[in-house]
């Protein structure tokens, strides 16, 4: 018998080996794959398009997913899968480190109410039209609901990874933010200088800031208006980006509340033993990190570097997610997830401009 468990252990070792090896050369063609799409994404066309890495990523990991997937080996998948998935969580962790209490309180309480209006009526919103009016599935409408209420694709990311959602389910969001949200950075400059948004330059930093999707169309629209408008409206975005925290927590414990059913047991509705808490710990790390960054115990140099490898983390996981993700699964809800987008675009300009008056005339 002793003589029989060494043989078993190696071939158990020689069977795990090739699997070692075939993670590890996923991860680094998909970090090859990112390094491209940063390349892409800094040249001057896409730049000005306000396009960043992970939207870059997404589109080109699915084309690559789609058309040429065939040319990836097999024992690559478990790499690919590790760069959308843990590499995912650590990425959104570190985003806290772009965001400072200080750089909050400079908004004060109107940003902060406007934010928590905007991020918690969107939620609402969206999840009741997608799964309502356009019968998507939870997750597609949720995720949908996140990249609009708080900071587009690094939302659904987070997201994505707490509800352990499918990749196809997260491009459809990711399609929504992209279109809707880069038609927001050029209409939203053209109805003020029109004269059709009547704010003044703190309530044109409060609903650009509070109803644009990606912090860098949020930057691009502003930056047309004036550079105080920019600043404010930069705050009102990270405000937005803070309050991922407590709703990632809060979605765990529903997520944990739901899977119990309504037994008291220890055991599901349906026999089987209830999920342990879904608390997303990344939430957390996102918290701690935000802490370090209002300390500034860190050089500005190496919170540069680190949100530079950040990016190129996210950009990593959202190309890893395009390879996943396939068309045919995309057809079978894309219109109706995209016209739940188009029903919180609807509302992020409407009942975001009434609440951005509500907050101005409220506090003055």
């Amino acid at each position: 018998m002793s003589t029989a468990s060494p043989s078993v252990s190696a071939s158990a070792l020689a069977r795990k080996a090739p699997s070692t090896r075939g993670q590890l050369n996923g991860i680094l063609f998909v970090a090859l794959f990112a390094a491209a799409v940063t390349s892409i994404s800094s040249l001057p066309f896409i730049a000005g398009l306000g396009m960043s890495p992970l939207i870059i990523g997404i589109v080109a990991g699915a084309v690559y997913g789609n058309v040429l997937r065939d040319g990836m080996p097999e024992s690559w998948a478990a790499g690919v899968n590790f760069s959308a998935r843990k590499l995912l969580r650590i990425a959104v962790a570190f985003f806290g480190l772009r965001v400072s209490l200080q750089e909050i309180a400079q908004v004060g309480l109107p940003g902060l109410v406007e934010s928590v209006l905007i991020v918690v009526s969107t939620l609402v919103i969206g999840t009741w039209a997608g799964m309502k009016l356009m019968k998507l599935d939870r997750d597609t409408a949720m995720l949908t609901a996140a990249g609009s209420a708080i900071c587009g694709a690094a939302a659904v990311l987070a997201f994505e990874s707490t509800l352990q959602s499918k990749p196809h389910q997260s491009a459809m969001a990711v399609g929504s933010v992209v279109l809707f949200g880069t038609l927001s950075m050029f209409l939203y400059p053209v109805l003020y200088h029109a004269g059709w948004l009547h704010l003044d330059t703190r309530g044109v930093g409060l609903f650009f800031g509070g109803t644009i999707h990606e912090v860098a169309q949020v930057v691009g629209a502003a930056s047309n208006v004036s550079p105080e408008a920019t600043h404010i409206a930069t705050i009102v975005k990270m405000t937005r980006v803070m309050l991922l925290v407590p709703v990632l927590l809060s979605l765990g414990v529903w997520l944990n509340r739901s899977a119990r059913g309504t037994a008291a047991s220890g055991v599901a509705a349906d026999g089987t033993p209830a999920r342990k808490l879904a608390i997303p710990w990344f939430a957390l790390g996102f918290l701690a990190l935000v802490i370090v960054n209002s300390m500034h115990v860190l050089p500005q140099a190496a919170t540069h570097t680190l949100n530079t490898l950040d990016t190129f983390a996210l950009t990593m996981a959202m190309t890893a997610l395009g390879i996943e993700t396939r068309i045919s699964q995309v057809k079978q809800a894309g219109p109706r997830a995209l016209t739940t987008g188009l029903i919180l675009y609807v509302w992020l300009i409407g009942g975001g401009l009434g609440i951005t008056w509500a907050v101005e005339r409220f506090f003055g």
